[in-house]
């Protein structure tokens, strides 16, 4: 976790010397050619300019309390073959079936 006293790492480091990316071959992990494009880009990317997450279903940025429980498996099969036949979530079923309970 980065805070002012503890600030973030940072994932890249230099492994070698300088290297020539118009003359020399070199990939990224996903062996994708890395170019003098593609470093001047990686170098601009800001990651914390990235949408982490799903977004909320409270609305807006406001974060959406996550509940938890646990099922027999049975029960979690059961949900999980019918939200496949309805097209959802087991997420989307079990907040559905949370809400028709609390409305009764």
């Amino acid at each position: 976790m980065s805070s002012p006293t503890n600030p973030p790492q940072n994932r890249y480091r230099v492994t070698g010397p300088d290297v020539d990316l118009a003359t020399e071959d070199v990939r990224d992990s996903k062996g994708r050619r890395i170019t003098e494009d593609y470093a001047r880009r990686a170098a601009e990317y800001d990651p914390a300019a990235v949408r982490r997450g799903r977004r909320s279903l409270t609305g807006g940025s406001t974060h959406s309390p996550r509940v938890s429980f646990r099922v027999p498996e049975s029960l979690r099969t059961a949900a999980e073959e019918a939200a496949a036949r309805e097209g959802k979530s087991v997420s989307e079923l079990a907040r559905e079936a949370l809400e028709q309970y609390l409305a009764s």
